[in-house]
Parts: C-alpha cells; structure tokens; sequence
C-alpha cells in the first residue's frame, strides 16, 4: 500500500504542501486526503491518533507519524535536494516540533483557509483518496 499524507483541506499553506509533494514526487509514491474527509476520519481512528492532531499526517501501514517526523519521512522520498531534509530526523523530536508547532499555530492566519478541499486537477486526481 502506497503512504497516505493526510492533510487539513482547508488550510492554504497544506493546500500549497500537497501541491509541493505532487509535483517533486513523479513516482506517485504518495496518496492524499483530507483531514476533514470521511476516509481521513476514518483513517485517523484506525491508527488512534489523538483527536487534538490537526497537523499532516503520514500513514505508512499500520503507523500514523505527525509533525516534524511525518514532514521529514515524506521528504526522504522527493526528487532533488529536499531528500537531504531527512538529517534533521536525528534532532530531538521536541526541538524539531517546536518550529513545526509555530507554523501549524500560526497557519490559518498567515497563508489563509479556503471554503473547501482543493480540487485536483484530473492528471492527479487518482491520487487523492475519497
């Protein structure tokens, strides 16, 4: 099973987050959906992430990785120089959160919140899980 990236639908900077993932990885290694969606909810659950995670989310099997450490593993997997990103994974998770919990605090204020969930363009809408 392809890794999921479950992110807040609504969320102008994850919006720009997923669209950064598509386009630097042409594998199509990553599935997305919503936080928000019935399978994202669904998912969430079956994983027993806390219900105060509102952050991205990366399911790899039976696992559930936020944060930081989901933001990282996905990196490992992307063209160019964005892989490089995984040296971080041996900071401390507190200290790597912390800056991650600064942007996720500050993002509907910052880059905006949108009515609804993007909609892909049909070259990846396969990708996105409903």
């Amino acid at each position: 099973m392809n890794p999921i990236v479950l992110f807040d639908g609504v969320c102008n900077f994850c919006d720009a987050s997923v669209r950064f993932i598509i386009k630097n990885d042409p594998k199509g290694k990553y599935r997305f959906a919503s936080l928000q969606s019935d399978i994202g909810q669904k998912l969430l659950k079956e994983r027993n992430v806390p219900p105060d995670v509102d952050s991205m989310i990366l399911i790899e099997g039976d696992k559930a990785y936020y944060k930081s450490t989901a933001v990282l593993r996905i990196a490992r997997h992307l063209k160019g120089p964005w892989k490089l990103a995984v040296i971080l994974i041996i900071l401390p998770v507190p200290f790597r959160n912390f800056a991650y919990d600064v942007i996720a605090k500050n993002r509907y204020k910052w880059f905006g919140v949108r009515e609804s969930c993007m909609l892909p363009p049909p070259s990846v809408r396969k990708r996105f899980l409903s």
